[in-house]
């Protein structure tokens, strides 16, 4: 009899499927996290993300209970699924941490974001960020006879789309807050 050549794992009708069934896929999720309000527990959270590699996209943090003393950390973060568990998971393990939530698995979610951002310029430049800017329904919130500051809220996807078309009429300065998110429904 000959040896057949077959990889461990390569056919369908194998007994141990020995394919790896992971991703490598890198994906964005946000997380929300609450917390107990005390000092050195943001530091402790994000001493998890910088020890271990992870990438913080956004981060927001409020104080979202005052007779509790909870806070709510909101953080956009990517990586790949098992990174994902595996952050959640030593999220959990944190001892001031009450509960962690996948917004991206766990169903339907709204994200806003508010950003403020200079913009330079005379003449036309102006009257095309103006113009803009109602498009987009930023608010202007200072005005001198150089620079607008508008302010815009809206899913980042927004703000990034509204900063890009700002930059050749003179945008000089963007602040973001970072996202904010929140489940629908019950």
């Amino acid at each position: 009899m000959s040896a057949l050549h077959i990889k461990k794992g390569a056919s369908k009708h194998s007994a141990y499927n020995l394919r790896p069934t992971f991703s490598d896929v890198d994906e964005r999720h946000t997380l929300a996290v609450l917390v107990e309000n005390e000092p050195g527990v943001l530091a402790r959270v994000i001493g998890l993300f910088a020890g271990r590699g992870y990438n913080i996209e956004s981060l927001t943090v409020a104080e979202v209970d005052h007779t509790g003393h909870l806070s709510r950390i909101t953080i956009v973060t990517t990586g790949t699924p098992q990174v994902i568990e595996q952050i959640k998971a030593q999220l959990g393990r944190i001892v001031p941490v009450h509960e962690v939530h996948d917004l991206t698995v766990e169903g339907a979610s709204v994200e806003r974001e508010l950003a403020m951002l200079k913009v330079v310029g005379e003449g036309d430049k102006r009257v095309e960020a103006l113009r803009l800017a109602d498009i987009f329904r930023a608010s202007v919130v200072d005005s001198t006879l150089g620079s607008f500051v508008f302010e815009i809220t809206g899913a980042p996807d927004k703000i990034d789309a509204f900063a890009d078309l700002m930059r050749p009429l003179g945008l000089v300065e963007v602040a973001r807050t970072g996202v904010a998110a929140l489940l629908r429904g019950d």
